[in-house]
Protein backbone atom coordinates (compact mmCIF):
# COMPACT_ATOMS: atom_id res chain seq x y z
CA UNK A 1 0.00 0.00 0.00
CA UNK A 2 1.09 3.81 -1.08
CA UNK A 3 1.76 4.61 2.77
CA UNK A 4 4.17 1.08 3.54
CA UNK A 5 5.89 2.20 0.46
CA UNK A 6 6.78 5.56 1.33
CA UNK A 7 8.36 4.00 4.60
CA UNK A 8 10.43 1.43 2.57
CA UNK A 9 11.99 3.93 0.30
CA UNK A 10 12.81 6.30 3.30
CA UNK A 11 14.34 2.82 4.95
CA UNK A 12 16.42 2.00 1.62
CA UNK A 13 18.57 5.01 2.38
CA UNK A 14 18.90 4.33 5.85
CA UNK A 15 17.10 6.17 8.92
CA UNK A 16 14.96 9.26 7.61
CA UNK A 17 16.93 12.52 8.04
CA UNK A 18 15.59 14.86 10.44
CA UNK A 19 14.88 17.64 6.81
CA UNK A 20 13.17 14.68 5.30
CA UNK A 21 9.45 16.28 4.34
CA UNK A 22 7.22 13.61 6.83
CA UNK A 23 6.32 10.44 5.11
CA UNK A 24 2.83 8.95 5.39
CA UNK A 25 2.24 6.24 7.97
CA UNK A 26 -0.82 4.21 8.27
CA UNK A 27 -2.61 4.65 11.64
CA UNK A 28 -5.15 2.59 13.00
CA UNK A 29 -7.18 2.42 16.22
CA UNK A 30 -7.49 -0.56 18.57
CA UNK A 31 -10.52 -2.72 17.67
CA UNK A 32 -12.90 -3.22 20.12
CA UNK A 33 -14.91 -6.57 20.79
CA UNK A 34 -18.37 -6.15 18.38
CA UNK A 35 -20.89 -5.48 21.27
CA UNK A 36 -23.71 -6.69 19.18
CA UNK A 37 -22.00 -10.23 18.92
CA UNK A 38 -22.39 -10.18 22.63
CA UNK A 39 -25.64 -9.46 23.09
CA UNK A 40 -28.73 -11.70 23.92
CA UNK A 41 -31.99 -11.11 23.68
CA UNK A 42 -33.89 -11.31 26.53
CA UNK A 43 -37.79 -10.00 28.11
CA UNK A 44 -38.11 -8.57 32.17
CA UNK A 45 -39.75 -10.95 34.18
CA UNK A 46 -40.53 -10.84 38.38
CA UNK A 47 -38.23 -12.50 40.48
CA UNK A 48 -40.89 -13.97 42.38
CA UNK A 49 -43.65 -15.48 39.57
CA UNK A 50 -45.99 -17.85 40.38
CA UNK A 51 -49.29 -19.73 39.44
CA UNK A 52 -52.33 -19.06 41.34
CA UNK A 53 -54.95 -21.98 41.72
CA UNK A 54 -58.01 -23.02 43.65
CA UNK A 55 -57.20 -26.09 46.21
CA UNK A 56 -60.73 -27.78 45.46
CA UNK A 57 -62.10 -28.06 42.22
CA UNK A 58 -65.42 -26.99 41.02
CA UNK A 59 -67.32 -24.69 39.08
CA UNK A 60 -65.60 -21.45 38.59
CA UNK A 61 -68.84 -18.66 39.03
CA UNK A 62 -66.58 -15.45 39.32
CA UNK A 63 -63.30 -14.15 37.82
CA UNK A 64 -62.77 -10.92 39.69
CA UNK A 65 -60.09 -9.05 37.67
CA UNK A 66 -58.46 -8.87 34.65
CA UNK A 67 -54.76 -9.90 32.99
CA UNK A 68 -52.68 -6.03 34.02
CA UNK A 69 -54.59 -5.80 37.30
CA UNK A 70 -53.03 -4.56 40.13
CA UNK A 71 -53.52 -6.65 43.31
CA UNK A 72 -53.02 -6.88 46.96
CA UNK A 73 -52.32 -9.58 49.31
CA UNK A 74 -55.75 -11.03 50.42
CA UNK A 75 -57.49 -9.69 47.59
CA UNK A 76 -60.12 -12.18 46.49
CA UNK A 77 -59.45 -12.66 42.39
CA UNK A 78 -62.11 -15.66 41.94
CA UNK A 79 -64.81 -18.10 43.27
CA UNK A 80 -65.88 -21.46 42.80
CA UNK A 81 -69.51 -22.66 43.85
CA UNK A 82 -69.09 -22.88 47.32
CA UNK A 83 -72.59 -25.23 48.10
CA UNK A 84 -70.92 -28.34 47.56
CA UNK A 85 -67.97 -27.41 49.75
CA UNK A 86 -70.97 -26.11 52.39
CA UNK A 87 -72.58 -28.99 52.06
CA UNK A 88 -69.67 -31.65 52.92
CA UNK A 89 -69.03 -29.30 56.17
CA UNK A 90 -72.42 -29.43 56.87
CA UNK A 91 -72.39 -33.46 56.78
CA UNK A 92 -68.91 -33.44 58.53
CA UNK A 93 -70.71 -31.46 61.44
CA UNK A 94 -73.52 -33.63 61.88
CA UNK A 95 -71.10 -36.74 61.66
CA UNK A 96 -69.17 -34.89 64.71
CA UNK A 97 -72.20 -34.52 66.46
CA UNK A 98 -72.96 -38.02 66.07
CA UNK A 99 -69.46 -39.28 67.56
CA UNK A 100 -69.55 -36.82 70.50
CA UNK A 101 -72.77 -38.48 71.70
CA UNK A 102 -71.44 -42.25 70.94
CA UNK A 103 -68.15 -40.87 73.06
CA UNK A 104 -70.43 -39.18 76.02
CA UNK A 105 -72.49 -43.05 75.71
CA UNK A 106 -69.91 -45.20 75.62
CA UNK A 107 -68.48 -42.92 78.71
CA UNK A 108 -71.47 -43.45 81.12
CA UNK A 109 -71.43 -47.18 79.88
CA UNK A 110 -67.56 -47.60 81.01
CA UNK A 111 -68.33 -45.72 84.34
CA UNK A 112 -71.24 -47.95 85.26
CA UNK A 113 -68.94 -51.09 84.09
CA UNK A 114 -66.39 -49.87 86.63
CA UNK A 115 -68.68 -49.43 89.58
CA UNK A 116 -69.70 -52.79 89.14
CA UNK A 117 -66.87 -54.24 88.76
CA UNK A 118 -65.55 -52.99 92.27
CA UNK A 119 -68.61 -54.92 93.41
CA UNK A 120 -68.13 -58.09 91.58
CA UNK A 121 -71.09 -57.83 89.88
CA UNK A 122 -69.41 -57.54 86.28
CA UNK A 123 -66.64 -59.91 84.78
CA UNK A 124 -63.02 -58.75 83.97
CA UNK A 125 -63.61 -58.95 80.36
CA UNK A 126 -67.07 -57.33 80.16
CA UNK A 127 -65.53 -54.40 81.30
CA UNK A 128 -62.12 -54.61 79.64
CA UNK A 129 -64.77 -54.72 75.84
CA UNK A 130 -66.71 -51.58 77.68
CA UNK A 131 -62.93 -50.06 78.03
CA UNK A 132 -62.59 -50.48 74.51
CA UNK A 133 -65.41 -49.05 72.91
CA UNK A 134 -64.86 -46.33 74.82
CA UNK A 135 -61.70 -45.99 73.04
CA UNK A 136 -62.90 -46.10 70.01
CA UNK A 137 -65.46 -43.69 70.18
CA UNK A 138 -62.99 -41.11 71.54
CA UNK A 139 -60.82 -42.18 68.72
CA UNK A 140 -64.27 -41.57 66.63
CA UNK A 141 -64.09 -38.34 67.62
CA UNK A 142 -61.16 -37.40 66.74
CA UNK A 143 -61.46 -38.61 63.28
CA UNK A 144 -64.79 -36.25 63.15
CA UNK A 145 -63.50 -33.45 64.39
CA UNK A 146 -60.62 -33.95 61.45
CA UNK A 147 -63.12 -34.15 59.33
CA UNK A 148 -64.94 -31.17 59.75
CA UNK A 149 -61.72 -28.95 59.84
CA UNK A 150 -60.94 -30.20 56.78
CA UNK A 151 -64.24 -29.80 55.66
CA UNK A 152 -64.45 -26.26 56.97
CA UNK A 153 -61.22 -25.27 55.62
CA UNK A 154 -62.46 -26.95 51.82
CA UNK A 155 -65.46 -23.94 52.42
CA UNK A 156 -63.01 -21.04 52.58
CA UNK A 157 -60.98 -22.17 49.78
CA UNK A 158 -63.85 -21.28 47.22
CA UNK A 159 -62.45 -17.78 47.42
CA UNK A 160 -59.05 -17.34 45.48
CA UNK A 161 -57.03 -14.91 47.23
CA UNK A 162 -53.59 -13.03 46.30
CA UNK A 163 -50.85 -14.39 48.73
CA UNK A 164 -48.92 -10.97 47.69
CA UNK A 165 -49.05 -7.55 46.33
CA UNK A 166 -48.33 -7.87 42.57
CA UNK A 167 -49.74 -7.81 38.69
CA UNK A 168 -51.72 -10.35 37.31
CA UNK A 169 -49.37 -11.34 34.59
CA UNK A 170 -51.86 -14.15 32.37
CA UNK A 171 -55.39 -15.10 33.17
CA UNK A 172 -55.79 -18.56 32.69
CA UNK A 173 -59.33 -19.38 33.08
CA UNK A 174 -62.66 -18.13 32.38
CA UNK A 175 -66.12 -17.77 34.70
CA UNK A 176 -67.91 -20.73 33.50
CA UNK A 177 -65.07 -23.69 33.68
CA UNK A 178 -65.13 -26.34 36.16
CA UNK A 179 -61.69 -26.27 37.60
CA UNK A 180 -59.88 -29.00 38.96
CA UNK A 181 -57.66 -28.57 42.58
CA UNK A 182 -54.17 -27.03 41.56
CA UNK A 183 -55.58 -25.78 38.42
CA UNK A 184 -53.54 -22.62 37.14
CA UNK A 185 -56.29 -19.52 37.00
CA UNK A 186 -54.08 -16.88 37.28
CA UNK A 187 -50.44 -15.79 37.12
CA UNK A 188 -49.21 -13.48 39.34
CA UNK A 189 -45.96 -11.28 39.45
CA UNK A 190 -45.33 -10.44 42.99
CA UNK A 191 -43.71 -6.80 43.51
CA UNK A 192 -40.19 -6.51 44.77
CA UNK A 193 -37.35 -7.56 41.97
CA UNK A 194 -37.05 -7.72 38.62
CA UNK A 195 -35.16 -9.91 36.42
CA UNK A 196 -34.37 -10.16 32.44
CA UNK A 197 -34.65 -13.85 31.41
CA UNK A 198 -32.43 -14.89 28.45
CA UNK A 199 -31.26 -17.96 26.66
CA UNK A 200 -27.87 -18.73 26.45
CA UNK A 201 -26.48 -20.87 23.57
CA UNK A 202 -24.84 -24.71 25.17
CA UNK A 203 -20.85 -23.79 22.95
CA UNK A 204 -21.04 -20.43 25.01
CA UNK A 205 -22.78 -21.79 28.37
CA UNK A 206 -18.84 -21.75 29.86
CA UNK A 207 -18.25 -18.62 29.30
CA UNK A 208 -20.52 -17.88 32.02
CA UNK A 209 -21.50 -18.62 36.09
CA UNK A 210 -24.02 -17.36 38.68
CA UNK A 211 -22.56 -13.38 39.36
CA UNK A 212 -20.76 -13.19 36.02
CA UNK A 213 -21.19 -9.23 35.50
CA UNK A 214 -23.47 -8.24 32.70
CA UNK A 215 -25.17 -5.30 31.30
CA UNK A 216 -28.43 -4.64 30.16
CA UNK A 217 -29.77 -2.17 27.64
CA UNK A 218 -33.43 -2.06 27.61
CA UNK A 219 -35.49 -0.86 24.07
CA UNK A 220 -37.17 2.00 25.24
CA UNK A 221 -33.92 3.28 26.29
CA UNK A 222 -31.26 2.14 23.87
CA UNK A 223 -27.46 3.39 24.59
CA UNK A 224 -27.97 3.63 28.74
CA UNK A 225 -26.40 0.30 29.87
CA UNK A 226 -27.60 -1.10 33.61
CA UNK A 227 -24.86 -2.87 35.41
CA UNK A 228 -25.48 -6.24 36.66
CA UNK A 229 -25.29 -9.62 36.92
CA UNK A 230 -26.38 -13.23 36.49
CA UNK A 231 -28.64 -14.26 39.42
CA UNK A 232 -29.87 -17.54 38.07
CA UNK A 233 -28.31 -20.43 35.25
CA UNK A 234 -30.20 -23.66 34.67
CA UNK A 235 -27.61 -26.43 34.07
CA UNK A 236 -29.91 -27.90 31.99
CA UNK A 237 -30.31 -27.21 28.40
CA UNK A 238 -33.88 -27.09 26.38
CA UNK A 239 -33.86 -30.46 24.92
CA UNK A 240 -35.30 -28.50 21.72
CA UNK A 241 -33.82 -24.86 21.46
CA UNK A 242 -30.43 -26.12 22.87
CA UNK A 243 -30.16 -23.28 25.08
CA UNK A 244 -29.80 -22.67 28.76
CA UNK A 245 -31.94 -20.27 30.53
CA UNK A 246 -31.00 -17.77 32.65
CA UNK A 247 -31.89 -14.53 34.60
CA UNK A 248 -29.72 -11.27 35.07
CA UNK A 249 -30.67 -9.54 38.19
CA UNK A 250 -31.33 -6.00 37.81
CA UNK A 251 -30.44 -3.17 40.59
CA UNK A 252 -33.24 -2.68 43.08
CA UNK A 253 -35.07 0.79 42.24
CA UNK A 254 -34.85 -0.17 38.77
CA UNK A 255 -37.49 1.50 36.92
CA UNK A 256 -38.80 -1.40 34.32
CA UNK A 257 -42.04 -2.81 33.30
CA UNK A 258 -43.20 -6.73 33.18
CA UNK A 259 -42.21 -7.84 29.61
CA UNK A 260 -40.20 -4.92 28.35
CA UNK A 261 -37.60 -6.25 25.55
CA UNK A 262 -34.30 -5.71 26.39
CA UNK A 263 -30.58 -6.83 24.73
CA UNK A 264 -28.17 -8.06 27.55
CA UNK A 265 -24.50 -7.95 26.74
CA UNK A 266 -21.49 -10.68 28.01
CA UNK A 267 -19.89 -7.22 29.30
CA UNK A 268 -19.94 -3.49 30.71
CA UNK A 269 -17.87 -2.36 28.16
CA UNK A 270 -15.17 -1.02 30.87
CA UNK A 271 -13.29 -4.14 30.40
CA UNK A 272 -13.61 -5.10 27.36
CA UNK A 273 -10.47 -6.36 25.94
CA UNK A 274 -8.87 -4.31 22.66
CA UNK A 275 -6.61 -5.55 20.24
CA UNK A 276 -4.28 -4.68 17.38
CA UNK A 277 -3.31 -6.08 14.45
CA UNK A 278 -0.15 -8.49 14.14
CA UNK A 279 1.78 -6.02 11.94
CA UNK A 280 1.29 -3.39 14.67
CA UNK A 281 3.60 -5.08 17.45
CA UNK A 282 6.86 -4.54 17.16
CA UNK A 283 10.08 -6.19 19.70
CA UNK A 284 11.74 -3.99 21.78
CA UNK A 285 14.64 -5.49 23.71
CA UNK A 286 12.56 -8.58 23.60
CA UNK A 287 9.71 -7.10 25.01
CA UNK A 288 6.46 -6.12 22.51
CA UNK A 289 5.64 -2.70 21.94
CA UNK A 290 3.77 -0.46 19.47
CA UNK A 291 4.05 3.05 17.84
CA UNK A 292 1.83 5.36 19.51
CA UNK A 293 1.03 8.80 16.99
CA UNK A 294 0.99 11.79 19.03
CA UNK A 295 -0.48 14.97 17.54
CA UNK A 296 1.99 17.83 16.88
CA UNK A 297 -0.17 20.38 16.03
CA UNK A 298 1.50 21.41 12.44
CA UNK A 299 0.37 20.27 9.75
CA UNK A 300 1.84 19.63 6.21
CA UNK A 301 2.57 21.67 3.09
CA UNK A 302 -1.10 19.94 1.71
CA UNK A 303 -2.39 20.58 4.92
CA UNK A 304 -2.42 17.54 6.34
CA UNK A 305 -2.41 17.24 10.14
CA UNK A 306 0.86 15.86 11.56
CA UNK A 307 1.97 13.29 14.38
CA UNK A 308 5.04 11.95 16.03
CA UNK A 309 5.79 8.44 16.43
CA UNK A 310 6.69 7.24 19.84
CA UNK A 311 7.33 3.45 21.37
CA UNK A 312 5.19 2.15 24.11
CA UNK A 313 5.29 -1.06 26.24
CA UNK A 314 2.03 -3.57 25.97
CA UNK A 315 0.99 -6.13 27.51
CA UNK A 316 -0.23 -9.21 25.27
CA UNK A 317 -2.91 -11.87 25.09
CA UNK A 318 -3.18 -14.52 22.93
CA UNK A 319 -2.05 -14.49 19.83
CA UNK A 320 -4.65 -14.65 17.01
CA UNK A 321 -4.80 -15.26 13.18
CA UNK A 322 -4.70 -11.51 12.23
CA UNK A 323 -5.11 -9.73 15.36
CA UNK A 324 -3.61 -9.68 19.39
CA UNK A 325 -5.38 -8.22 22.32
CA UNK A 326 -3.84 -5.71 24.08
CA UNK A 327 -3.96 -6.02 27.89
CA UNK A 328 -2.33 -2.91 29.12
CA UNK A 329 -0.37 -0.28 27.45
CA UNK A 330 -2.40 1.34 25.24
CA UNK A 331 -6.13 2.88 24.55
CA UNK A 332 -9.40 2.63 22.51
CA UNK A 333 -8.79 5.97 21.49
CA UNK A 334 -5.36 5.76 21.14
CA UNK A 335 -3.64 5.56 17.44
CA UNK A 336 -1.06 3.06 16.62
CA UNK A 337 1.01 2.53 13.25
CA UNK A 338 -0.47 -0.88 11.91
CA UNK A 339 2.61 -1.35 9.18
CA UNK A 340 6.27 -0.30 8.74
CA UNK A 341 7.12 -0.66 12.42
CA UNK A 342 10.30 -1.46 11.94
CA UNK A 343 11.22 1.69 9.37
CA UNK A 344 11.12 4.49 12.14
CA UNK A 345 11.82 6.12 14.90
CA UNK A 346 11.57 7.30 17.96
CA UNK A 347 10.28 10.87 17.66
CA UNK A 348 9.43 10.54 13.69
CA UNK A 349 6.88 12.80 12.51
CA UNK A 350 4.46 11.31 10.02
CA UNK A 351 1.18 12.23 8.19
CA UNK A 352 -0.86 9.70 9.32
CA UNK A 353 -3.31 8.13 6.89
CA UNK A 354 -6.14 5.16 7.43
CA UNK A 355 -6.21 2.39 5.29
CA UNK A 356 -8.41 4.31 2.39
CA UNK A 357 -4.80 6.42 2.31
CA UNK A 358 -7.26 9.37 3.82
CA UNK A 359 -5.34 11.65 5.52
CA UNK A 360 -6.17 11.30 9.83
CA UNK A 361 -6.44 14.31 11.84
CA UNK A 362 -5.36 12.94 15.60
CA UNK A 363 -5.99 15.39 18.35
CA UNK A 364 -6.01 14.66 22.12
CA UNK A 365 -10.21 14.48 21.63
CA UNK A 366 -9.93 11.70 19.38
CA UNK A 367 -11.00 13.22 16.00
CA UNK A 368 -12.01 10.53 13.53
CA UNK A 369 -10.47 10.21 9.56
CA UNK A 370 -10.52 13.11 7.59
CA UNK A 371 -12.12 12.98 4.17
CA UNK A 372 -9.83 13.66 0.86
CA UNK A 373 -7.37 11.69 -0.72
CA UNK A 374 -3.50 11.59 0.31
CA UNK A 375 -1.59 13.20 -2.69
Amino acid sequence: MPALACLWLAACGGKPLASDPPRPALVTQPATPDRSAQAFAGVVVARQQSPLSFQIGGHLVRRLVDMGARVTKGQVLAQIDPKDAALQSDAARAALTTARSDLQLAQAQRDRYRALAQQQAVSRSQLDTVETNFKAAAARVQQAQAQYDVARNQAGYADLRAPADGVIAQRLAEAGQVVAAGQPIFMLAADGDRQVQISIPEQRVAEFKVGTPMAVELWTRQGSLIPSRIDELSPLADAQARTYAARVELPAGTHVELGQSARVYADAGAHATISVPLAAVYENNGAPAVWVATPTGNRASDGAALASLHLRKVTLGTWGQDSVPVLSGIAASDWVLAAGVHLVREGQVVEPVDKDDRPVSITKEQAGPASGRLR
